[in-house]
């Protein structure tokens, strides 16, 4: 008995010493998805411990910008977070800043840091805003043309109202070869960097790394499937803008596989070659040909204020046995005799890309904001 009696202060001495080295609870979050919506909205981001709390719990949280602005795409926010004794959630609000702009998802981090009472094994978790906009949802606003001219029959056109590339009309280039120009971009084939909506292609140039290169965008052509000499032609686009990015819709000669390039002639219908102020509102139409040596000849078109990203417009070239003539809008601004010259009397075919970076655009500029994209409303040829 008197055993006894010694023994009880010790037992309940190393239990007490047994609860005060017990490990602390565990908080955990989740990567969670978020439909980023297309107004403000707070989304309540929920953590937990892994079991309830013998002591209250305490720790910082923030949110931390990865690829999502904040400001422009969720509301900073931080601050301490409190688990009471005999509880194991908490629940952390964050602004959403929906919006009706079709873009990339976009991610943040909600972090943890200086917890009291708690183990926090895993510092952060990834919030991903996911996308719920169309692009064909951008204004359609700008220049049209009509589906038929006087003295001319409409012989082939694409007004992209399917919802996938028409590869009856079209293939895709692929690969990173820098395509004799230094770029930087991979060609992707399908979906990735190429889709139809709504009566809209639209080419995208991500800033992501695939197959050794670090930006991914698309190239589609219509050779071997339709190629044409002479005609007026009205490809209706709204543009990419940003330092590094070359967008281009344009036509090599059949006879490429044969005689090469620049004998098979080249036909730069529009390029533009990215860039704080004028370079975003100027666009570029080019002839290539082989004189002994590359030849060429060109002339811009620039807008007086704005941006060829703001809306469509339409860039036609009207080629017949004497000439090359360039329009935007209707307006002509650039002819080139090509009575002597014998690559532009032989068929020719499409080719539409976004190149990044390269010989002529140089690098990406710290104000380029990707993904970029090229729409295409409709190509029309008419003869």
């Amino acid at each position: 008995m008197q055993l006894n009696k010694l023994l009880v202060p010790f037992c309940l001495a190393i239990a007490l010493t047994s609860c005060e080295s017990a490990e602390p609870p565990v908080l955990s979050g989740s990567d969670v998805v978020v439909v980023e919506g297309n107004t403000a909205h707070t989304y309540e981001y929920k953590v937990s411990l892994n079991e309830p709390a013998a002591k209250e719990v305490t720790f910082n949280y923030s949110t931390v910008e990865v690829s999502a602005l904040a400001g422009e795409d969720f509301e900073q926010v931080s601050g301490t977070a409190t688990i009471p004794k005999g509880e194991s959630r908490a629940t952390i609000s964050i602004p959403v800043l929906g919006d009706l702009d079709f873009e990339q998802d976009e991610t943040l981090w909600i972090s943890y840091s200086n917890g009291m009472n708690v183990s926090i094994p895993n510092p952060f978790n990834v919030i991903t805003l996911e996308n719920d906009d169309s692009y064909s949802g951008q204004s359609d606003s700008g220049y049209t043309t009509p589906l038929s001219y006087p003295g001319v029959d409409l012989v082939w056109n694409d007004e992209f109202d399917g919802t996938s590339l028409n590869t009856n009309d079209w293939n895709y280039e692929t690969g990173a070869s820098g395509w004799g120009n230094q770029e930087s971009q991979y060609y992707r084939s399908g979906t990735n960097n190429a889709t139809v909506e709504n009566g809209v292609l639209i080419i995208a140039a991500k800033d992501e790394s695939f197959g050794g290169a670090p930006f991914t965008s698309a190239r589609i052509t219509t050779q071997g499937k339709q190629s044409f000499k002479y005609g007026r032609i009205d490809i209706r686009a709204r543009l990419p803008y940003g330092q590094g990015l070359w967008p281009a819709l344009w036509m090599l000669g059949d006879n490429i596989s044969t005689v090469g390039w620049p004998s098979c002639g080249e036909i730069d219908i529009m390029e533009l070659i990215g860039g704080d102020g004028a370079n975003d509102r100027t666009v570029h139409g080019t002839a290539h040909w082989n004189a002994g040596g590359q030849a060429s000849q060109g002339a811009t078109k620039s807008l007086p204020e704005g941006k060829y990203a703001d809306e469509f417009h339409v860039f036609s070239l009207i080629w017949d046995q004497g000439t090359l003539k360039w329009y935007v809008d209707d307006v002509l601004y650039n002819t080139l005799n090509i009575g002597s010259l014998s690559a532009f009397h032989e068929k020719f075919f499409f080719i539409f890309n976004i190149a990044v970076e390269g010989d002529w655009p140089g690098p990406v500029g710290p104000n380029t904001v990707f993904p970029q994209y090229m729409a295409v409303d409709y190509v029309r040829v008419f003869q």
